[in-house]
Parts: C-alpha cells; sequence; structure tokens
C-alpha cells in the first residue's frame, strides 16, 4: 500500500501547507534526503494549537497538536513533492514541545507525530531516529514544533 493510499484509507485530512513566516525554506532536497523545517500544529483552517504544555494543555491535547504537526509536515510533502509516495522512509524527527518546567513527557507528546508516521509508511519505514525535548517558548506560542528528514525512493 503507498503512503497515498495510506492517507486515504485512515480518512486523513490534511491542513493547508504552511507558508514560511521568515526567511527559509519549508523543504530542501538534498541528494535522496528531504529536510523539512519545522513545522507546526497547524488545523484544516488554518489556525494554529497554541499553549504551554502541562499548564494550558494536557498530555492528552499535547500529543493530538503533535499529531496535527505530522499532518501539516505531510501537506509540506505534498505540496513540494507532489506526492507522498516519493517518500520512501522516516529518517530523523525533532520534536520540540512548549513545556511547562515541571512538565517531563515530551516523548509522549511526541508520539503523535511519530505515530502518524507510522500509520502512514509503516512500522519499518515509518519510524525513524528521534529526540523529544521540552522548549519554552515556541514562536507564537505553539505548543509544539516538528522538524523531520526522510529518505526520498
Amino acid at each position: 500500500m503507498t503512503p497515498e493510499s495510506r492517507l486515504k484509507e485512515l480518512g486523513l485530512e490534511l491542513p493547508p501547507a504552511p507558508k514560511p513566516v521568515a526567511v527559509y525554506r519549508p523543504l530542501v532536497v538534498f541528494g535522496q534526503a528531504a529536510y523539512v523545517s519545522g513545522h507546526g500544529p497547524v488545523r484544516t483552517d488554518g489556525t494554529l494549537i497554541t499553549g504551554v504544555v502541562g499548564k494550558d494543555l494536557d498530555l492528552d491535547a499535547a500529543k493530538l497538536a503533535a499529531r496535527q504537526v505530522g499532518l501539516a509536515i505531510l501537506a509540506t510533502l505534498r505540496s513540494q513533492l507532489g506526492s507522498l509516495d516519493r517518500v520512501r522512509r522516516v529518517v530523523k524527527v525533532l520534536g520540540m514541545v512548549n513545556s511547562a518546567p515541571d512538565f517531563y513527557d515530551h516523548p509522549k507528546v511526541v508520539n503523535g507525530c511519530s505515530e502518524l508516521f507510522a500509520d502512514i509508511w509503516g512500522a519499518e519505514n515509518g519510524i525513524g531516529a528521534r529526540s523529544a525535548v521540552g522548549m519554552g517558548p515556541l514562536p507564537g506560542n505553539i505548543a509544539v514544533e516538528i522538524e523531520v528528514i526522510f529518505e526520498l525512493a
């Protein structure tokens, strides 16, 4: 099953591909790698999920925000590459959580994105190396920011 057909089978709706808000490219292809810049949790209506995790958002809400970041990343991949089918696998995920000083479950938050990618590309190709860290604040007070490196087919 291809990533595009899997997305359709799961009934997932992608938000609009985010446009850069500063001087950078949302995606750069270098050889067989696609480097995706940090993305935030963009909803399908274009609004962002904001708030400090452990203060404004609980773990479940933050995990959903990370999943929404994953959907925004998929939107960028499709917009820039033409199809998710050009992606062979996830290589590396860096998840940054806008967290309260006493919140320590950053990996559980970033699982929202990692689980989405595993659903799209399967466990073998959808799970890559990963880091999940707490930060504060993130731009625009977004709840989660994630950047990813993908291997292209």
